[in-house]
């Protein structure tokens, strides 16, 4: 039977690292603090790779710096991921991209890596931003923060 108070299943964008979640009031940079560019989450990582938090299409990738790049879903949320603090500055040098734009990604598939170690010495934050920039008819229904997370197991954003 056709039901049509049936629940719409809620939508789940997972870890993009291994690390602890944060939440963005709370990354030291005002332009994603104050969410200019979007509402999302951060993630700290341990270990300088990042992974695709869902299945979409690589809308973008800031190929000359490698610390940013966009996912599409399939279902139209866009979003960012942007590595670190400040890293724009590092002109790519310690970072690679493992995906181009109009890549077909699939949840936990690596996007980026980069050297930890490097950063550190250079005293750069490596907080990584998942940011929604145009979340089309969705809405963000629950944000995991301050929480251990792995990637591909534990959820960052769930929207509907």
């Amino acid at each position: 039977m056709f039901n049509l108070f049936k629940k719409k299943k809620n939508s789940v964008l997972y870890s993009i690292a291994n690390g602890r979640s944060v939440a963005i009031e709370d990354v030291p940079d005002e332009v994603f603090a104050t969410k200019m560019m979007g509402d999302g989450i951060a993630v700290i990582p341990d270990e300088g790779k990042i992974y695709a938090p869902c299945n979409g299409t690589i809308s973008m990738v800031m190929d000359n710096t490698k610390h940013a790049l966009g996912i599409k879903t399939e279902d139209g949320l866009e979003m960012l991921i942007h590595v670190g603090l400040d890293t724009v500055n590092l002109l790519g040098e310690g970072f690679e991209t493992h995906v181009a734009t109009g890549d077909q990604v699939e949840t936990g598939e690596l996007l980026i890596t980069y050297n930890k170690e490097k950063l550190e010495k250079e005293g750069i934050n490596d907080i990584t931003m998942l940011v929604i920039v145009k979340p089309g008819d969705h809405k963000i229904i629950n944000y995991h923060t301050n929480k251990s997370v792995r990637i591909i197991d534990t959820p960052l954003i769930e929207y509907e």
